[in-house]
C-alpha cells in the first residue's frame, strides 16, 4: 500500500479558503453571530486549521427563521419558469465551478479529490433534476361520482423548512433538500455539520449570484446544533424539517418535531447488506464491492456495512476482495493517486478500530488492515475481515469507515433472514445471474433501496431513502418534490 500525505497547502489552497464567506447568511446578507463567537474548521488530513467560521446563537437561528418566514409568500408568488431557470443556473455555475467546490470539499472533509469531482457532479443534478420539476407540479379535476361538484386539487407549497445536513457528503445532501424545496416555492433555514460549513457556505453565495432572492436561503453554522435549532423546532413558523443523519439524533427531532406537527422527512443510518451468491460473476461483484464499500472512504449511510458470501464462493470471493483493499493508496485526498482519505475525526478512527479489535478478539480473522498509514492525520487502513460472528459489534453498528466484515451463508433463505436482521433498512446490495431470484430477493429484502449487481444506487433521478430506522420519506426522483408539497382540496358545486 502506497502512502501520501500533503501538508503543504499553496497560494491557490489559501486564494481558495479566504474566497469562502465565513459569516452567516441571513435575509441575503452575511454577518457575524450575534454574540461574536467563531468555530474551527480543520483540515482532517493535516490536522490543520483552515479558517474559522461564525458560531450562531439561538438568536441567530430565529433571525434566519423570521427571513425565511417573511420571503415565504413571494417566493411562494414567484412563476415555476422562473424558479426553474434560478436552479438551472446554480446548476451551470456549480459545473463551472467545479475544481474550486470539489477541493474545498477536500479540505474540509477529506474524500480524494475525485471523489468530490463525482459529489459536485452529482450534488449539480439535484438543481437540474428539480428546475425540470418546477414546472410541472400539477394537481387534478374530476367530476364528484353524484354528479353535484367538481372536485379539484391543488398542490402548494409546504412553507418555510428546517434542514440539517451531514458532514459526509457536505454539498450533495444539500442540494438533494435544497432543490426540490426552492423548486416547490419552499424558503428555508439550512445548518451544515460544524465539521464541514465552508462548502454550504460557498454554496449559499453562488445561489445567491444565481438569483435566489433574499430571505429564501438562509444558512446558519454553529457549534451548538441542539440549542440553535430546537427553538426553531418548536417555532410555528417552521412548517417542515427534513434531517440526514444518526438515527439516535433523528429520534430526538422527531419528538421535536411533534409539538407543532411538523412535516418530517428522516434520512438515518444504515447497515447494508452484501450479499454475493453462489452463481454471482464474482469479477463483477468484487468491482460492486469496492464501490459499495469504499465509496466516501466508507463513511456513507449506503455503504455495505455486513458481505455475506455463499460458503462456495467465500475464499475466492474473499481473497479478491482484500487485494483490492490492501492495493488502495492511503492519504491527503488532495494528492496525486490516493484513493483512501482521512476519517472525519481521530475520534471516529477510534471508534471503527474499537469495531475491528472486538470483532478479531471474537474470532475473526484479518485478511488485510495492518498496513502502515500516515502518522499524521485521522487515516485508517483499508481492513477485511473474514469470519466474522454474526453477533460481534462489528455487525450489528453502521461502521462508517474502510472496514469490512465478511461472513457465509448457506442458503438463500438464510441469507435473506440475516440480511434482515437489523434496526435499519435504508440500502442492501446483491448479486446474482439468476434472474428469478433477482426479482425474489428483491422483494424480501427489508429496505428502501436495493442494488442487483449494482454497487452505487444513488442517482437524483430516483427515490432516495428508508424504511424502520432508516428513516421515512423520499429524496430525488420525482417523489422528492412531494416533500415539500402540500395537496388541497377544492370542492366547487356545479
Amino acid at each position: 500500500m502506497t502512502n501520501t500525505n500533503t501538508t503543504d497547502q499553496g497560494p491557490d489552497i489559501a486564494r481558495l479558503i479566504d474566497a469562502v464567506p465565513t459569516g452567516l447568511f441571513i435575509d441575503g446578507a452575511w454577518r457575524k453571530a450575534s454574540g461574536g463567537g467563531t468555530l474551527e474548521v480543520r483540515n482532517p488530513a493535516t490536522g490543520e486549521v483552515l479558517t474559522s467560521v461564525a458560531d450562531a446563537t439561538e438568536q441567530d437561528g430565529l433571525a434566519a427563521l423570521a427571513a425565511a418566514d417573511e420571503a415565504q409568500s413571494r417566493w411562494a408568488a414567484t412563476p415555476p419558469r422562473e424558479r426553474s431557470e434560478i436552479l438551472r443556473r446554480a446548476f451551470d455555475l456549480l459545473v463551472e465551478r467545479t475544481e474550486d467546490v470539489a477541493t474545498l470539499m477536500t479540505l474540509e472533509m477529506g474524500k480524494p479529490l475525485a471523489e468530490s469531482r463525482g459529489e459536485v457532479a452529482y450534488a449539480a443534478e439535484f438543481f437540474r433534476w428539480f428546475a425540470e420539476e418546477a414546472v410541472r407540479i400539477h394537481g387534478s379535476y374530476m367530476t364528484a361520482p353524484n354528479g353535484a361538484s367538481h372536485l379539484l386539487t391543488m398542490k402548494q407549497p409546504v412553507g418555510p423548512c428546517l434542514m440539517v445536513t451531514p458532514w459526509n457528503f457536505p454539498l450533495a445532501m444539500g442540494t438533494r433538500k435544497i432543490g426540490p424545496a426552492l423548486a416547490a416555492g419552499c424558503t428555508m433555514v439550512v445548518k451544515p455539520a460544524s465539521e464541514t460549513p465552508l462548502t454550504m457556505l460557498a454554496l449559499a453565495a453562488l445561489l445567491a449570484e444565481a438569483g435566489v432572492p433574499a430571505g429564501v436561503v438562509n444558512v446558519i453554522t454553529t457549534s451548538s446544533s441542539g440549542a440553535v435549532m430546537e427553538p426553531l423546532i418548536r417555532d410555528p413558523r417552521a412548517r417542515k424539517l427534513t434531517f440526514t443523519g444518526s438515527t439516535a439524533i433523528g429520534r430526538k427531532l422527531v419528538e421535536q418535531s411533534a409539538e407543532q406537527l411538523l412535516r418530517v422527512s428522516m434520512e438515518l443510518g444504515g447497515n447494508a447488506p452484501f450479499i454475493v451468491f453462489d452463481d454471482a460473476d464474482l469479477d463483477a461483484a468484487v468491482d460492486g464491492a469496492m464501490a459499495a464499500k469504499m465509496r466516501n472512504i466508507g463513511e456513507a449511510c449506503t455503504a455495505a456495512n455486513r458481505f455475506f458470501v455463499h460458503e462456495s464462493v467465500a475464499s475466492e470471493f474473499g481473497t479478491r476482495f482484500a487485494e483490492r483493499m490492501c492495493a488502495m493508496t492511503v492519504g491527503d485526498g488532495l494528492a496525486e493517486g490516493v484513493t483512501v482519505g482521512p476519517l472525519i475525526t481521530e475520534k471516529a478512527v477510534g471508534e471503527v478500530t474499537a469495531l475491528v479489535e472486538g470483532a478479531v478478539e471474537a474470532g475473526a480473522t484479518k485478511l488485510c488492515g495492518d498496513e502502515a498509514v500516515p502518522e499524521v492525520g485521522n487515516f485508517l487502513a483499508p481492513t477485511v475481515l473474514v469470519d466474522v460472528p454474526g453477533q460481534a459489534d462489528i455487525a450489528r453498528q453502521e461502521i462508517f469507515g474502510p472496514v469490512a466484515a465478511l461472513q457465509t451463508f448457506t442458503d438463500e433463505d438464510d441469507a435473506i433472514a440475516r440480511a434482515n436482521d437489523t434496526e435499519y433498512g435504508l440500502a442492501s446490495y446483491f448479486y446474482t445471474r439468476d434472474h428469478a431470484r433477482a426479482m425474489r430477493v428483491a422483494e424480501k429484502l427489508q429496505y428502501g433501496m436495493v442494488g442487483v449487481n449494482a454497487g452505487v444506487i444513488s442517482n437524483p433521478a430516483a427515490p432516495f431513502g428508508g424504511v424502520k430506522a432508516s428513516g421515512f420519506g423520499r429524496e430525488g426522483g420525482f417523489e422528492g418534490i412531494e416533500e415539500y408539497l402540500e395537496t388541497k382540496y377544492v370542492a366547487m358545486p356545479r
